[in-house]
């Protein structure tokens, strides 16, 4: 972990809120001269703290499809059975996200299907292929209230 000061905060923050913020633009909000500014991005991205950039894209928006949420739970819990699973996740273009959690559900993933039947054949697959799912439950997303892709929360003070 490295550590971060104020510049890199804001960095930080400025970039997810606009990955395509021009280097001028970011050096003055963050009222560094360029290069300085430049370097402690190269510096964060260096260290993994920028994993990369891309488009948010609404793939529902841009064609029909539905998101569907899921929980999972698996029926051992080894390191062999947790790997094998996030594999086969980690394959799927359908699970958009993955999140392994604690407290009741083993995982949680959002997943974008053209429809519901493509949805259940989907996961239909995942039980054919013995991956340990014990009991899932689905979650039909009827609108998307809020969504800050990896925007940065206002607790994170620069």
């Amino acid at each position: 972990m490295i550590k971060l000061d104020r510049y890199d905060l804001g960095i930080l923050r400025i970039l997810a809120r606009d990955g395509r913020i021009t280097k001028s633009r970011l050096a003055e909000e963050v009222n560094l001269s360029i290069s300085p500014a430049w370097e402690r991005v190269k510096k964060l991205e260096d260290s993994g703290v920028i994993r990369g950039y891309r488009a948010n894209v609404d793939w529902t928006a841009a064609f029909k499809g539905s998101r569907i949420v899921v929980e999972v739970t698996l029926s051992r819990h080894t390191a062999a059975d947790m790997r094998r699973f996030e594999e086969r996740v980690a394959a799927a273009s359908e699970i958009v996200q993955c999140y392994a959690t604690g407290g009741g559900v083993d995982y949680v993933l959002h997943v974008v299907a053209r429809d519901i039947d493509h949805y259940q054949r989907f996961i239909d697959s995942l039980l054919v292929e013995e991956l340990g799912i014990e009991k899932y439950f689905t979650y039909i997303v009827t609108k998307v209230v809020k969504d800050l892709g990896d925007g940065a929360p206002e607790w994170v003070e620069v």
